[in-house]
């Protein structure tokens, strides 16, 4: 599954002079974030990290990957419906954990009040990655479905025009004409365009809901660009701002500053480290009104790591999709093991095993955002520590996906150039939209390839371990 420039890796001057014009051309092409030493100022920037060369993927594993995401889109919205199955598979979680247990009070208190909100958007990210751990050929398997604040859709569309150039500039034109166009931004945004239609206010704006740090601003600049592209306005708000200025009219008509808000887009709120008690005061006005959320919290609910492992079961995505048998055929076939650590024998069995077996298998919390995830030892120091503990059951279990390492350069501002071997991991962008009963966008809507050091188990561009990268397709 090599790539053809392995060549070129071990030519040092032809590396060292790709490596300048990379950095030129990813600050031209605009693939950009603030700095961790001003990270609210976009006067002094440098170049998200990078690959030097595109990684090489499997053709069918990635047309696998694209063929499967609009059946992802449709279970993810099924979930966010099925009020049953949420209240079914979190009950264990939200004993244990609190910040799950948050957003479900909400989410009930807003079923109660009666949702205001009739036109729903998703914007998800179904990360993937190569196994070969078993015989034959690598297969994909899932990680996870990212149903909030996926990121990087942005700066992913600018990245192709950098890889391109630098195979150029290592004498590998026909390679560089085989690249993907990919251009995520612009299908969120069609999306977000596509929600705030169907909410039927032409004055009203979308919002983007950004955290009180922001390094990755351009990423989501991009997005913003096409939307005022369409004519279409875009504040950006922090939930302290909501607090502060928000306000509900008698038919939940959502305001800010006095202008009324069609469509909120969370960038933010996805880790307990978001909320303090005014925020969560905010996010159940925001939740309680009729402008379309992305996601609703049934939708950021559905995206949790119990659901996932919950949807594993024999019999469940039958029950979620009722007569998609070939969608749920496509699903089922990029699910790694999964492995519930509720209390009972199942569990028990479940945590003995990965205690016996640690470096096999992923101790995975209700968390988004990267860098949460154990494995090896410290995975089973956790587990012996809780096995026997209801606290075990905000957990799930995995089996440890194990890619094929391949050489490459990680370029990040201020590092040594030096080659790393790599492994890399595949997201597929969905994007929907439902008013009522019908579902009236489905879409994939580009993809991001990430890759990192095979040293670092977890952890993604954000969480400054992976690095954005563009897919050969071999």
């Amino acid at each position: 599954m090599a790539a053809p420039w392995e060549d070129v890796l071990r030519d040092g001057a032809a590396i060292r002079e790709a490596a300048a014009v990379a950095v030129d051309a990813a600050l031209l092409q605009g693939v950009l974030m603030r700095t961790e030493g001003q990270p609210n100022a976009s006067d002094v920037v440098n170049f998200a990290p990078f690959t030097l060369l595109p990684s090489a993927v499997p053709s069918a594993l990635f047309e696998q990957a694209y063929a499967v995401q609009q059946d992802f889109n449709m279970l993810v919205d099924a979930i966010s419906q099925n009020k049953e199955f949420l209240e079914h598979t979190l009950a264990s979680t939200i004993k244990v954990d609190d910040f799950t247990a948050r957003l479900f009070r909400i989410y009930t208190q807003v079923l109660e009040e009666g949702l205001a909100q009739s036109v729903f958007l998703g914007i998800n990210r179904s990360d993937y990655m190569f196994d070969s751990g078993v015989e034959g050929p690598p297969a994909l398997k899932q990680i996870e479905i990212n149903t909030i604040a996926a990121s990087f859709g942005g700066l992913t569309s600018r990245t192709v025009a950098v890889h391109g150039q630098v195979l150029k500039v290592l004498g590998k034109p026909q390679e560089a004409s085989r690249l993907l166009p990919n251009n995520p931004s612009k299908g969120l945004a069609l999306g977000i365009a596509k929600a705030w239609e169907l909410y039927g206010s032409p004055s009203a704006v979308v919002m983007f809901l950004v955290e009180e740090v922001q390094r990755n601003i351009f990423d989501q600049r991009c997005v913003e660009n096409e939307l005022w592209n369409r004519d279409i306005r875009v504040i950006r708000k922090r939930f302290r701002d909501v607090f502060e200025k928000g306000s509900l009219d008698e038919a939940r008509r959502l305001y800010m500053d006095g202008q009324e808000v069609a469509v909120v887009y969370y960038r933010e709120g996805y880790v307990p480290s978001n909320y303090n008690e005014q925020n969560w005061e905010a996010r159940l006005l925001l939740e309680r009104s009729r402008a379309v959320k992305c996601p609703d919290i049934a939708t950021q609910l559905a995206g949790t790591k119990k659901v996932q492992q919950e949807l594993s079961r024999p019999g469940t995505l039958e029950r979620l999709l009722p007569g998609h048998a070939e969608a749920v055929r496509r699903i089922r076939a990029t699910f790694a093991g999964l492995y519930s650590l509720d209390m009972g024998a199942d569990g028990d069995k479940a945590a003995a095993m990965a205690i016996a077996d640690p470096d096999c298998f992923v101790l995975k919390p209700q968390r988004e955002g990267g860098g949460n995830n154990l494995y090896g030892e410290e995975l089973r120091q956790v587990l012996e520590k809780i096995r026997d503990s209801p606290q075990r059951t905000s957990y799930i279990l995995m089996d440890k996906i194990k890619p094929r390492p391949a050489m490459n350069y990680l370029l990040r501002a201020h590092s040594p150039l030096q080659v790393s071997e790599c492994i890399s991991e595949l997201g597929i962008f969905g994007v929907y939209v439902r008013r009522g009963s019908e579902l009236v966008l489905n879409e994939a809507a580009g993809h991001l390839l990430r890759t990192k050091a095979v040293e670092h188990a977890d952890g993604g561009v954000a969480a400054g371990v992976a690095v954005l990268d563009t897919p050969y397709l071999v």
